[in-house]
């Protein structure tokens, strides 16, 4: 596939500190193009709590048609207690979960390094992340409890009754089994599908469902692990996995706890996926949606501190992902680590030399490497998301 093509990119910056970090994704991208020989052409629109502000609902029919559009959406955050009080449909997380939704991007991507260099930033002891960790979570992301019917709260004579659906059907399961047993395929062959089969009807479908999805990868190795204890290894042994499959919510607990290993939830990118495993290029696909894992944080928008790391790695993850550029997509990641294990970190990281970089000057410093760094960053070490 030729680099030499203009890929069309929506940013939705949001809420909070989405503008900033996203900010410096798009200066990074911008570098990495230029150094692929591929340019970008820009649009920006409106979702979450920007999106109710301006428009009056978090996710407005102008946003969509741009993002269906484009060739990826690139998020920022959305949210704050600003707009807690609104109803469940105008609140700014109603945006984000239609927007997933009406790009059908069922198969999310959130990849998590203790890079050796940075070891120090692991609140976990030396011994157990000794030689780095890099764990991939593959979490079903428009299914189970965050959009199954019935949904909803009525009376109950004790006040009142509130109920959400976990739900799931065989060609839910199986579509994102797919993808994940793929991505294994490409790292280290091993999958860990996290359920709790011991409980729930819908894990025990699940369970099955990944099963037969095995019979065509016999080249990976599965193991069914029960969310629970998944928890307890990710803490204990975190290099005993390689790629973690799981539904919607588990997905969405274990990750926040892979960032807290990690040092920072700023630090964490996720790409979600519609047509994972589908080459990028040739026949359009469905739009990628591409964000930091990090929320809105609303007490330090505006202040110029905020984590850019977990938005530019979300870069690389759409230049991997979205435009089939590999090597531009391992040299940000390239830059990323060897300007954090360099001394240059942001406020919420810490164990860096010297004073803390604002987000601006860590993105600067981040796209200079990305300019001037070798060509596949990192050595020439084989790309694991």
């Amino acid at each position: 596939m030729s680099a030499a093509r203009t890929w069309r990119v929506l940013f939705l910056p949001g809420d909070g500190v989405g503008p900033e970090v996203t900010a410096e994704a798009r200066k990074v991208l911008e570098v990495a193009g230029r150094r692929a020989g591929a340019s970008f052409e820009f649009d920006t629109g409106l979702v979450g709590g920007a999106a109710v502000e301006a428009t009056g609902v978090p996710l407005p029919p102008q946003t969509l048609r741009a993002a269906r559009r484009a060739d990826a959406v690139f998020l920022g955050a959305v949210g704050g207690p600003r707009w807690d009080g609104l109803p469940a449909d105008r609140r700014p997380e109603a945006g984000l979960l239609a927007l997933r939704r009406a790009l059908g991007v069922h198969a999310n991507l959130r990849p998590f390094r203790v890079h050796p260099g940075l070891a120090g930033a692991s609140p976990l002891r030396s011994e157990v992340v000794a030689g780095g960790v890099d764990v991939l979570i593959v979490r079903e992301l428009v299914g189970g409890l965050y959009f199954g019917r019935p949904r909803g709260r009525w009376p109950h004579p004790s006040g009142a009754r509130a109920v959400d659906t976990m739900a799931y059907c065989t060609g839910e399961v199986r579509r994102v089994a797919r993808v994940a047993f793929g991505l294994a395929r490409r790292r280290r062959r091993r999958l860990a599908s996290v359920d709790k089969a011991n409980v729930l009807e819908t894990s025990r479908l699940w369970r099955e469902v990944v099963e037969e999805e095995a019979a065509a990868f016999p080249d990976v190795e599965l193991e069914h692990v029960l969310v629970d204890t998944c928890a307890m290894r990710l803490v204990q042994r975190p290099r005993s996995f390689d790629v973690i499959l799981t539904e919607n919510t588990f997905g969405d607990i274990l990750s926040d706890l892979a960032a807290g290993l990690v040092g920072s939830i700023g630090l964490l990118p996720s790409a979600s996926l519609a047509d994972a495993g589908a080459p990028a290029g040739g026949t359009r696909r469905s739009p990628g949606l591409y964000e930091p894992v990090h929320g809105s944080a609303p007490d330090i928008a505006g202040r110029g501190v905020a984590n850019p790391v977990g938005a530019i790695l979300s870069a690389a993850l759409l230049l991997r992902h979205g435009c089939g550029l590999e090597a531009a997509a391992r040299r940000v990641e390239g830059a990323v680590w060897t300007t954090l294990a360099g001394g240059a970190h942001p406020p919420d990281l810490g164990g860096g030399s010297g004073r803390p970089l604002g987000t601006a000057e860590l993105g600067d410093r981040i796209a200079r490497a990305v300019e001037t760094g070798p060509g596949r960053g990192e050595g020439d070490e084989e790309a694991l998301t």
